[in-house]
């Protein structure tokens, strides 16, 4: 309700907000510039205040005590605690370190006084001013870097000052959308216009009950996912409401199983008030948005919507004094408009209930918006999205990027390891393939992939020895072109990577020589140097598989030809409880899980009591963990070397991300000799209901006793579980699996 921001009784300024391209982003500013004066114009201060650990170990410097002892406090403050004195209370560590060591009280109460104080200033991601007078009339302002100019004041004290803030997001996921558009084009497809594309696409809604939702906005999280096979939106309003019950308080307080069970007519519709039917109708007689609150009061209490928006704000802050007047006038509304005032009073707990968990509604129709144009945008053009989606992560860590490229992957999509003449900077389409981003690729950054393209255009480098003769080896490096190699971007000309790896080096030093000799001549004013036939590859045969793929990592950050894992994967499977993504849904009580992957890294740490203990990173073709073994696990084990296969038995932790505490570390041999066989079960969110169903799935369990235990993965509190059936122990079979899977009506699969 736009009477929200022309509310006369309104004290402050409202909030303007812009989303815009990430990439356009800095475009859009130099046009506001334009247009009002660079004197008008400044981005906004923001102060990096002190943190309790930071406190903690500047203390500790100036304090000139040991690193190790204040490192050692300082990861003693719980991640939750907003200040060292709350730390003490939470950690009884901290709290005994502080009682028995009085350097310890003495670097708490110092740091104490500090933290929270300005450790230094930046700009601040969004927020500009733009003034009608010159900043200097107005406001402080200071330079940051060698020309951005911001002002003094943060955010709070402008407001004061009358100031009018705006906020412009470069949003990546608008730069995503138009990449994909692009793409699109690219590949001999008629785009489609966003803004006007239907907002009841089946194939888009199919998708989205299906959860299958990377890179579709605010909807990747296992949660959310998980939220939306429980609700199976069918239709735009679905996606609003979606966005704004998936915050904590909605997800604390019932709301969201209550709104689930009434779109599926499991549970019947209370209305608040028979007025209020058509105000909130769209969420189940809940209400859901800050826009129901003001609608509600004017509906049954006569509210203007000035009024009813200081009544939003003030439940919102739950003032007790504003709220009893609120409460006054709110009844005397009511009972003006015919309701009891028993009613009434009862009316106003309501809607104050659920005013504390109200969301903006126009925000979230605004998310919701950009939610389902890159919905549609994957369900119909999913080669071209993803492309755009991997793109847009193309600058992150290698390992964030390989996850999703590995998701890409088990949709059906293939990604074609990257091409000297055929990949572009980002990652492209080709027909239904994805072709690798050169600039994904370890070492090469923007100018070397451009020079690379740039050579490329005048025709496609025909072997090794013509890329090292066409490019500036100034530019694109040995390193570079080792990279490359490693990452199969010369597999089209030559696929034998041992031949171009030892090669290279010669080539390299040759085309150097001969570059040099060239710009000797040129400086002479001497005629170019003869055209030589270049040398020839070294005749050595291939590295094998594991050799490649091992390059293929360490240049990429995943494996391309396969994954070491797939040799054993069948072999291991029986006897594993779970991949290793899914560790974070484990909770199965006294049960510990059972996995296994790759060991890709190892590193030896010390306890505070100087024992040793390790740090194991696995991952198998799904993903990757860290695996912590402390001083009695570690002492004593025999680990296989880097690359091979490992199998850990622990405790999943998902404290500071997920991790895996090491209760036993097993070679394949001992796997198999002793450990347990799993049958895990998934009971489908989005499946048929399975009533009485699951007694007849018991009865035949029961009826093929083995020794394998039975793990149920079920949906709890909107989010997924993996739980263990106790006393319950199975013979596993394909014959089990299929009466499994037609006794429940295909409502449980075996994974």
């Amino acid at each position: 309700l736009f009477e929200r921001f022309l509310n006369p009784e309104r004290i402050s300024m409202p909030d303007i907000d812009t989303d815009i391209s990430d990439r356009g982003r800095d475009r859009v500013l130099e046009i506001i510039v334009e247009k009002y004066g660079r004197s008008h114009v400044a981005q906004i201060i923001t102060f990096d205040r002190m943190k309790s650990r930071a406190a903690i170990r500047d203390v500790g410097r100036a304090l000139d005590m040991k690193y190790p002892d204040v490192d050692r406090i300082a990861k003693l403050v719980p991640s939750g605690a907003t200040s060292i004195e709350e730390a003490v209370e939470q950690s009884p560590d901290l709290k005994q370190a502080k009682k028995e060591d009085p350097s310890v009280g003495k670097l708490l109460d110092y740091a104490s006084r500090i933290e929270g104080l300005a450790r230094h200033c930046s700009q601040h991601a969004a927020g500009i001013v733009i003034t009608p007078e010159p900043l200097t009339e107005v406001v402080p302002i200071r330079r940051i870097g060698e020309a951005q100019i911001v002002t003094q004041y943060s955010m709070e004290p402008l407001e004061k000052l009358g100031l009018v803030k705006m906020d412009f997001l470069g949003l990546r996921t608008l730069s995503m959308i138009e990449e994909t558009l692009s793409n699109i084009t690219r590949n001999d497809k008629k785009a489609p216009d966003v803004y006007s594309i239907p907002l009841d696409d089946q194939p888009t809604f199919d998708m989205l009950c299906r959860a299958d939702t990377l890179g579709v906005f605010q909807l990747e999280s296992s949660g959310m996912r998980q939220l939306l096979r429980q609700l199976r939106p069918d239709c735009f309003e679905d996606l609003i409401a979606v966005l704004a019950l998936y915050r904590p308080g909605p997800l604390g307080s019932g709301m969201v199983e209550q709104y689930i069970d009434c779109k599926h007519g499991r549970r019947d519709i209370s209305w608040l008030h028979e007025k209020l039917k058509d105000v909130l109708k769209e969420t189940y007689g809940m209400i859901l948005y800050q826009e129901q609150v003001m609608e509600c009061a004017a509906r049954l209490a006569g509210y203007t919507l000035g009024e009813a928006d200081l009544l939003r704000r003030a439940m919102g802050k739950k003032k007790a004094d504003v709220m009893e007047t609120q409460r006054k006038q709110f009844v005397e509304g009511c009972v003006v408009s015919g309701v009891s005032h028993t009613d009434a009073e009862h009316i106003f707990d309501l809607v104050q209930e659920f005013a504390g968990y109200g969301f903006n509604k126009s925000h979230s129709a605004a998310y919701a918006m950009i939610t389902y144009q890159t919905a549609y945008l994957k369900a119909h053009f999913p080669s071209e999205f993803y492309a755009a989606f991997l793109s847009s992560h193309i600058h992150s860590k290698l390992d964030t990027l390989a996850g999703h490229i590995r998701t890409v992957r088990n949709s059906g999509i293939k990604v074609l390891p990257p091409d000297v003449n055929r990949s572009e900077a980002n990652f492209s389409v080709d027909g239904d393939v994805i072709l690798f981003g050169l600039s994904a690729v370890s070492k090469l950054g923007d100018p070397t992939v451009v020079h690379i393209i740039g050579v490329r255009e005048k025709g496609p480098f025909l072997s090794l020895w013509d890329f090292i003769n066409r490019v500036d080896t100034r530019i694109v490096g040995r390193a570079v072109m080792e990279n490359l190699v490693r990452a199969g971007a010369f597999d089209s000309i030559t696929s034998n990577r041992r031949q171009l790896m030892e090669s290279l080096p010669g080539m390299f030093e040759l085309a150097q020589r001969r570059a040099s000799d060239c710009r000797s001549q040129q400086l002479l004013g001497l005629d170019d140097l003869a055209e030589e036939e270049g040398p020839v590859l070294l005749d050595v045969e291939d590295y094998d598989l594991h050799t490649r793929m091992e390059m293929e990592k360490e240049a990429t950050g995943l494996y391309i030809s396969g994954h070491p894992f797939d040799q054993y994967e069948k072999e291991v499977q029986p006897y594993t409880t779970c991949s290793i993504p899914d560790l974070a849904c484990w909770k199965a009580e006294n049960c510990p899980a059972v996995v296994a992957g790759i060991l890709a890294g190892i590193q030896e740490k010390f306890t505070r009591k100087g024992d040793r203990m390790g740090i194991l990173e696995i991952e198998d073709s799904s993903g990757k963990i860290e695996v912590v073994c402390f001083p009695r696990t570690w002492s004593g084990i025999t680990l296989p070397e880097k690359g091979k296969l490992v199998i850990v038995k622990g405790a999943p932790r998902t404290r500071e991300g997920l991790s895996l505490i090491a209760e036993k570390i097993m070679t394949v041999e001992e796997l198999k000799g002793g450990a347990r066989r799993w049958l895990r079960l998934r009971i489908l969110p989005d499946g048929p209901a399975l009533n009485g169903r699951l007694r007849e799935v018991y009865r035949e369990l029961k009826g093929h006793p083995g020794d394998a235990s039975v793990l149920l993965e079920v949906a709890v509190g909107g989010k997924t579980a993996i739980l263990r059936a106790r006393d319950l122990n199975v013979e596993p079979s394909e014959d089990l699996s299929a009466k499994i899977m037609e006794i429940s009506g295909g409502g449980i699969e075996v994974v």
